[in-house]
């Protein structure tokens, strides 16, 4: 009897451990929330809202203001990121390649634009101007075709010299990738990425209301908080979502991996203010790596957005998130395209203070 009893409570503290081994973290928020209440509260967003996910399992969801889970809102250069998610879908199939250079599809670029490649077009290295010349002529194109013929004329840099952060090269990759498979960009869009996550809201549209209908690639998608966090899953899953894969592990690495490569970086691009970092690796195809490991390999992605929505991957700690809003008004010096990647570092110090607190 005696050697029972003794066993029990033995047996008891081990059914304890392995409760408390079990217990999941709680995750405080408050900070974050508290964060971006102040944004709304100052006048900066109508509204806002956030959704972040740790080991594919949402930890928060927050709304703020105006904000509502059906808010359509336009994400600016957010909308990069799916843009080249689009082309990696094309390039899987095999139609396009990341070397073709754009006199490949489009023979009337014969000076030193056509010989940059698609992967240069997407990482801001192929020479290009970052934007359209003011009224030279205004941007009111109807088709993407039309945007494309008005910047055969511009003036560039040779292909691979220069990071140049903007949205017109952009214009070019997509459209070869209409060329190679035959389709507008909205409908290839739809094809390959929205309509198989379930981003039923999810488009690329002119910027603006001046009377164009050409998507733009670099700045021109709306989108909603679940729609896009359907995006960030499937990127965070290797390229499949909900079972199904969408993008093939390979474009996810070409995405991901360091395309700067030899190019000269300007002093004040987003990760060296962002993130208080002088490293020169820092854009994949449509999308920063803001921070990279000892082996060069990206383990915090993003594609921040002048208007404020900032989507990220945080492959330290498992976590995805996207943060969606559009800015109201510019006001007391606040710059969106940098307040918003704290949420990034706030949202690692919850994870992480969790983690010692469960221990």
């Amino acid at each position: 009897m005696q050697r029972r009893g003794s066993i029990i409570p033995a047996i008891v503290f081990i059914l304890c451990l392995h409760a408390g081994a079990q217990q999941q973290p709680v995750y405080n928020f408050s900070a974050l929330q508290q964060k971006i209440q102040g944004w709304v509260d100052s006048g900066y967003y109508a509204g806002a809202s956030v959704i972040i996910a740790k080991d594919n399992k949402v930890i928060y969801k927050g709304y703020f203001g105006s904000y509502q889970p059906q808010t359509v809102a336009f994400i600016a250069s957010a909308g990069k990121w799916m843009a080249a998610a689009t082309i990696a879908a094309v390039v899987d199939e095999g139609k396009l390649n990341w070397n073709d250079k754009v006199k490949k599809w489009m023979p009337e670029f014969t000076d030193i634009k056509g010989e940059a490649t698609l992967a240069q077009l997407l990482s801001h290295t192929a020479g290009f101007p970052d934007y359209q010349p003011a009224n030279k002529p205004a941007d009111i194109y109807q088709t993407l075709k039309e945007s494309v013929a008005h910047i055969v004329r511009l003036t560039a840099d040779t292909p691979g010299t220069k990071f140049r952060y903007g949205g017109l090269a952009m214009q070019v990759a997509g459209r070869m990738a209409e060329l190679a498979t035959g389709k507008d960009w909205e409908s290839l869009f739809q094809q390959k990425i929205a309509i198989p996550l379930g981003m039923h809201s999810t488009h690329f549209t002119p910027v603006d209301s001046s009377g164009g209908h050409a998507p733009m690639l670099g700045g021109g998608a709306r989108s909603t908080l679940q729609d896009y966090a359907n995006f960030l899953s499937m990127i965070f899953n290797n390229g499949v979502f909900n079972g199904k894969r969408i993008l093939s592990v390979r474009a996810i690495e070409a995405m991901q991996a360091n395309q700067v490569e030899g190019a000269k970086i300007n002093k004040g691009e987003f990760v060296e203010k962002a993130r208080s970092s002088s490293k020169k690796d820092i854009y994949g195809l449509g999308e920063w790596r803001e921070e990279t490991d000892n082996r060069g390999r990206a383990i915090l992605i993003s594609s921040p957005s002048w208007a404020g929505a900032y989507p990220w991957i945080d492959k330290k700690n498992h976590v995805y998130g996207f943060f969606l809003t559009h800015i109201a008004r510019p006001k007391n010096g606040f710059n969106s395209f940098l307040a918003s990647p704290v949420l990034a570092i706030m949202t690692r110090a919850v994870i992480e203070q969790s983690f010692f607190k469960s221990r």
